[in-house]
């Protein structure tokens, strides 16, 4: 039996109408931006995992019996007879050690989590120790030692057996301070879901708002693009800019005015819509439905909630009114893809 669903602006108005109204909220300015400069930092090695149970990268890998030689040597127990002495030496692996210092920063002494992927052929690091290991920093060209790293190696998924975590394997030899205030300015950036010129404007006009009630200075902050906004500390903070920070992240706004946006994953299934996101007129046949937007409303067809105006259509009311008659979510899919190909669909698609 083929199935109609003429789906006109009346009933897109109508299930709209059933849609609850959420009000427009606020939201503090730590929610959606950070302070430039306060970024993680990647520190990198190389390093051998001893005790594996014959499952490491054999005597016939040559990076790892090289390695394992000159590690011995630094122990004071020289290999003297090459690479042949070493053929045997199953229960070692090569890998790359990498931990990740927190946006705060660190001190000399603090312990991280790191993590181990062997890059050569060993079969797994289950059961195997992790011999010290020195990281350097992101510059590898300046050969500096910012951590140590050892330990026991656990595995986080048996099915990748030859990536592992060591936990707080991964001990600071410098300290970390990341600077989040240059020449008396600071930087804020909107994450990239916020990214966007409207929202860049009115954070800074949010900003100069309070500011210019407690300094006098009337446009001390200023977007430099979509996703950049800069501020200058005011006088009586310069002596503290802790203080200055914690009061403007701290700041409220009216909710993002972002892009209208729909984010489809179709490995699992979901569609999450902006209710701001609009469709044009258009009709689209797929399978047993064929689906017609329309505007103006036909009016001798259907009545709508204000004859004195023009509806548009919302795409979260043509995908409600489509799960009413239970069509299913990998057909509504494809419906706003041939939405967004022909044009009809104003909002940006992201597909997962």
């Amino acid at each position: 039996m083929r199935y109609k669903c003429a789906l006109l602006v009346a009933l897109a108005s109508l299930v709209a109408a059933a849609w609850p109204t959420v009000s427009q909220g606020a939201v503090r300015l730590k929610d959606i931006a950070r302070v430039k400069g306060q970024e993680s930092n990647s520190l990198q090695g190389l390093g051998l995992v001893v005790g594996l149970k014959g499952t490491g990268d054999g005597g016939k890998y040559l990076p790892t019996i090289r390695s394992l030689a000159t590690v011995m040597q630094y122990m004071r127990s020289p290999v003297l007879g090459g690479a042949a002495e070493l053929k045997d030496a199953s229960n070692v692996a090569i890998v790359m050690v990498t931990a990740t210092v927190p946006p705060g920063g660190g001190r000399q002494g603090d312990q991280l989590d790191c993590q181990v992927s062997s890059i050569g052929a060993a079969k797994s690091l289950s059961g195997g120790r992790l011999f010290l290991a020195a990281l350097q920093g992101p510059n590898i060209d300046q050969a500096q030692v910012f951590a140590f790293a050892e330990g026991l190696v656990h595995l986080d998924d048996p099915t990748t057996p030859t990536v592992g975590r060591i936990h707080n394997g991964c001990r600071l030899e410098e300290d970390f301070f990341n600077p989040f205030v240059e020449n008396n300015q600071l930087t804020l950036v909107l994450d990239r879901n916020h990214a966007d010129f409207e929202v860049a404007q009115e954070a800074a006009e949010v900003i100069n708002s309070q500011l210019s009630i407690q300094s006098g200075e009337t446009t001390p902050a200023k977007a430099l693009n979509s996703q950049n906004i800069v501020v200058n500390v005011p006088t009586q903070y310069r002596d503290d800019y802790v203080l200055f920070v914690s009061q403007i992240m701290s700041l409220s706004m009216p909710e993002p005015a972002v892009e209208a946006r729909v984010v489809i994953n179709e490995r699992a299934g979901s569609i999450v819509i902006g209710s701001d996101v609009e469709i044009g007129a258009v009709v689209v046949s797929h399978k047993n439905i064929v689906i017609e937007t329309e505007n103006p409303l036909p009016t001798d067809r259907f009545v709508p909630l204000d004859p004195s105006g023009t509806q548009t259509a919302k795409l979260r009311s043509l995908v409600s009114a489509l799960q009413a008659v239970k069509v299913p979510n990998a057909d509504i899919i494809e419906i706003i893809k041939g939405l967004e190909r022909n044009g009809k669909l104003h909002g940006r698609l992201i597909i997962e």
